[in-house]
Order: C-alpha cells, then sequence, then structure tokens
C-alpha cells in the first residue's frame, strides 16, 4: 500500500516517501494543531490504537508523540492519557496581527544613547568596492606589502604556542607592547612602559573604554568643534554631557572650554593635527590645556590618529610627551598606517588608572586576536613597520601634490585650498553661503564622495567646505575626480542660478576663515 490514512486522527502517510514515518506522523498532527482542525485539550488515541488505525508499528507513533510533547503541543497525565496542550507554542512565538486598522503598537524601548548614535554622521566606507576619489581616511591598499605580511602571518601561525590559543592578557600581547612602547618614544615623544600601552580593536574602541571608564553620565566633558564624529558617538554612548569647544587656528581655544564648563571631567582633542580643519594645537595652547586639566582634575585623550604623515617636517611629538602629571591618555591606530581591516590600534594609560582599564576591558572583549597581535609584533621588530610609514609618506606626499595642483588649476577662484601639510585628506573652502550638503549630493551622484564640513559642527558654524582624501586613490584618480568635482560644481552654480561672486578671503592656516 502506497499512502495509508488513518480514521482516528484524520492524518496520512506515505510509506514509499523518504521522510521517515514517525517525522511524516509528527508533522501531521502538529499542522492539524495548528490549523484547528485538532483542538486544544482534546485527548489523543493511545499509541497502540493509532498504530493499529495506521497500520505501521507503535514505535513510529511513540517517537512522533515524544517530540510533539518535547516541543509542547502534546501532554501526558497518568491516567489520563495523551491531550493537546491547552497552549501553543507556535501561538506564543507568532501573535495574530491586530485586527483594528486604526491600532497604535508601541515600540519596545532601547536605551537613548542607541537612538542617540543614529542621527550622528557616519562616513566610514564599508564593503569591499575599491576607493574612489575622495575618500577620507583611507590608506593606499593597493602598494600595502601584501605578499611580506602574509609571510609574516604565516610565520606566526607556525610559531602560535598552545598556550596563546587561550585568554590572553587583556592589556594585549607583551612582545606587540613593548614594540609600540619604543616606536612611540622614539617617533612620538610619548613618555611610557610597554606595562602601559593596551592593544585595542582600532582607535575607536580606545576612545570608548576611555569615555565609558573615565566619565560617569552626565558628566561634562570638551570636544573640538568642529570635530571628529567618532568622539562625539562615544560621548553619547556613555551618556556625557558634550560640551563644544570651538577651535581656532591655534587649535581647540582653552579659554573658550574654560569659560564654558571649567569643572569639565575630561577634554578629547586632536592636537597633532585638528580632525577636519588640519591646524596644529600651538605650544601655548597645549600647555594652557595642561594647566587646566591639573587645576581641574580633569583627564586629557589625545586622539592621534594620523601624525605619522607629515610632509614639511618630522612627525610633531606627542601633547603627553608634556605631561607631568599623569592625565593625559594617548589613543593611536594601525588603520591609517597599515590597513583598517587589521582592527588593531593602542592605548597608553596613565598608571593610576591601569587597573580601571583592566577591569573595563575584561568585561568587554577581553583581548584582541593573537594570531593578528603576534603579527605585527614581527612587522615592527624587522623594521618594516617604519619602512612602509617612509613609503607611504612619500606616496601621500606626491598624491596631495597632485590634487593640490589639479584645485589650483580647475577649480582658481570657485574653492580655496585647506592647510595641506600633514594627514590624508585636506579641506577645500567654498564661497560663503554655499550649501556644501547640496554639493556632496551632487558630486555623489557622479560618482565621487565628499565631506561637508558642516557634518562636523555641533554649535559653531564654519565657512562652507568639503574634506577631500587623497591617499586612498591613485594620481589618474585625483586628476580624474577633480575634474568631476568641477563639473559637480558647475551643475550645482547653475541650480542656484545666477552666481553672484563673493571674494575668497586670504586665510592662514585656514581656521581664521572657518570661524568667521
Amino acid at each position: 500500500m502506497r499512502n495509508c490514512r488513518g480514521r482516528l486522527l484524520h492524518v496520512s502517510l506515505e510509506q514509499t516517501s523518504s521522510v521517515p514515518l514517525y517525522r511524516q506522523l509528527y508533522s501531521e498532527i502538529r499542522t492539524g494543531i495548528l490549523h484547528g482542525r485538532i483542538q486544544s485539550g482534546v485527548k489523543l488515541p493511545s499509541t497502540r490504537a493509532l498504530s493499529v488505525d495506521l497500520g505501521v508499528s507503535r514505535s513510529t507513533v511513540v517517537l512522533a508523540y515524544e517530540h510533539l510533547r518535547a516541543e509542547g503541543y502534546l501532554r501526558s497525565k497518568l491516567g489520563a492519557g495523551t491531550q493537546v496542550s491547552k497552549v501553543i507554542p507556535d501561538t506564543l512565538a507568532s501573535p495574530p496581527p491586530i485586527q483594528h486598522s486604526d491600532a497604535r503598537i508601541s515600540p519596545r524601548r532601547v536605551a537613548r544613547r542607541s537612538s542617540s548614535l543614529k542621527g550622528i554622521p557616519d562616513f566610514a566606507i564599508h564593503g569591499s568596492g575599491t576607493a574612489r576619489a575622495f575618500r577620507g581616511a583611507v590608506p593606499a591598499l593597493d602598494v600595502f606589502p601584501i605578499e611580506l605580511w602574509s609571510r609574516i602571518v604565516n610565520r606566526s601561525l607556525r610559531k602560535l604556542a598552545p598556550r596563546q590559543l587561550s585568554y590572553g592578557d587583556p592589556f594585549g600581547y607583551e612582545p606587540l607592547r613593548e614594540a609600540i612602547a619604543n616606536y612611540l618614544i622614539t617617533a612620538r615623544g610619548v613618555r611610557c612602559r610597554a606595562d602601559q600601552v593596551m592593544i585595542v580593536a582600532g582607535a575607536q574602541q580606545g576612545l570608548k573604554l576611555c569615555a565609558s571608564t573615565v566619565l560617569n553620565q552626565g558628566d561634562a566633558a570638551w570636544m573640538e568643534d568642529p570635530g571628529y564624529f567618532g568622539i562625539r558617538a562615544v560621548l553619547e554612548a556613555a551618556e556625557a554631557t558634550v560640551v563644544p569647544v570651538k577651535v581656532d587656528c591655534e587649535g581647540l581655544d582653552v579659554s573658550y572650554g574654560r569659560a564654558r564648563a571649567p569643572d569639565a571631567r575630561a577634554a578629547f582633542v586632536t592636537p597633532s593635527r585638528q580632525r577636519p580643519l588640519g591646524v596644529t594645537m600651538s605650544l601655548a595652547r597645549r600647555l594652557s590645556l595642561l594647566e587646566w586639566a591639573s587645576q581641574s582634575r580633569a583627564w586629557l585623550i589625545e586622539d592621534d590618529y594620523d601624525s605619522e604623515f607629515r610632509y614639511v617636517s618630522r612627525p610633531l611629538g606627542a601633547l603627553q610627551g608634556l605631561d607631568r602629571e599623569g592625565c593625559v591618555i594617548f589613543a593611536g591606530t594601525f588603520s591609517k598606517v597599515m590597513f583598517p581591516a587589521l582592527r588593531l590600534g593602542y592605548v597608553v594609560i596613565p598608571d593610576s588608572i591601569h587597573d580601571d582599564f583592566d577591569a573595563a576591558r575584561r568585561f568587554s572583549d577581553f583581548h584582541c586576536p593573537q594570531l593578528e597581535q603576534g603579527a605585527m609584533a614581527e612587522f615592527i621588530r624587522e623594521g618594516h613597520f617604519e619602512s612602509h610609514i617612509r613609503r607611504m609618506r612619500g606616496i601621500y606626499s606626491a598624491r596631495k601634490d597632485v590634487l593640490v595642483e589639479a584645485l589650483k588649476t580647475e577649480l582658481a577662484g570657485r574653492v580655496e585650498v585647506g592647510a595641506a601639510d600633514a594627514g590624508m585628506s585636506l579641506v577645500a573652502w567654498l564661497h560663503p553661503g554655499d550649501d556644501a550638503e547640496r554639493l556632496t549630493a551632487i558630486a555623489a551622484r557622479a560618482g565621487i564622495d565628499i565631506m561637508p564640513l558642516s557634518h562636523s559642527v555641533i554649535e559653531h558654524q564654519v565657512t562652507p567646505g568639503v574634506m577631500l582624501g587623497f591617499s586612498g586613490i591613485s594620481e589618474m584618480e585625483i586628476r580624474a575626480g577633480v575634474r568631476v568635482l568641477a563639473q559637480a560644481l558647475e551643475e550645482y552654480d547653475r541650480s542656484r542660478g545666477q552666481w553672484e561672486m563673493q571674494p575668497i578671503v586670504e586665510q592662514s592656516g585656514n581656521a581664521d576663515l572657518a570661524m568667521r
């Protein structure tokens, strides 16, 4: 007989099917329950009676019943047999929709900080596509020594000891911490020991650890305005009170910060190259900032995101190197020098809060992957890291020069080139009254990526401008990108009607213009 159809439960089984008979019976009964054909509370036939009715072995029925009982569709009681459960699991998992068209469903609540983060612009480049003009903060991945890196990774994998497969130190792989400490002392003027260095998953995680460790809910924290939106995000996540402090040609205006929030618990700064304006914090401002931190017992978090790439002199010393009271936390990253997917950075932590960071890391992600840390330690120790920096500095300097020349040639009188003595991007200043966000949308449709400065502003409005990244694209792509930008500007001007030409003010470092 090919099929057997029972009379007791009106279920049908196919003898020749590849699906086991007990599974077929389970599905038939479950479907009958869910569709209401077999009602809740109904007593089912005994396993013996149903097996005879269907012409199958009793073990087939027993297995089907056991699965249904385990999932909550059936219940058995001594002396009462097997019954359909009064509460059906699928009903709980998928409640019927509300039928009233005017029903109002209140969403489940999420934390305020989660909602606030969604409103912060994020210009990180996701996906596997190649960079296009003028994406910012993207290193020259096309010239990264991937074969050398692969050999070092493979060698590190072969040398991996069994103990390294277990949990490691929350501060990271000790040889890498030693290599970073030696590099920072000689190249950045940082005062540190290896045991003060914590390896993190990029500078963003390091900044987040800083905020969550030194700030309580509601604590005031200074941040540069305009400033890096990633810092704003970590402050929002920590539920701190963000205090936007204006920036001028000397960097963060410490006097303004003192007047507005003298008792702030922390200040997040980019002194070596302000992000996004590109100015360097003067020595007088650095000393003033350290004096305020000393008097207010505040923390200074120094984001040293791309200081390796300075084209007119050797990299400037870090603010941390001037600190004599242990109030500066120094954060850096390998994402800009190596490649973003590596997800390795570092934080140099004062001795007084070493244990606090240790605890905070243990209860987050514990530590970064050991294999990548081991490979990075070898890359630095063998001298490849500093060689790579020197090579990238030369490449980026050439690409920067091409961009500056192309802007001055193609867009003379329409944009003014901002500070270009360091970094991986520069600012192209527009005319007062221009809508940089509208221009950004036109440029995106034309196939290039620019970032309006307005997305880095909280309160202190700046002269319109856009950030142009040059490090991750070739010289040919830069020239082509400037031509596209020129066309986008022409389209923007046409869309505004007759353009009233306004003189561009000569700038000193361009930050004075920004603060007008």
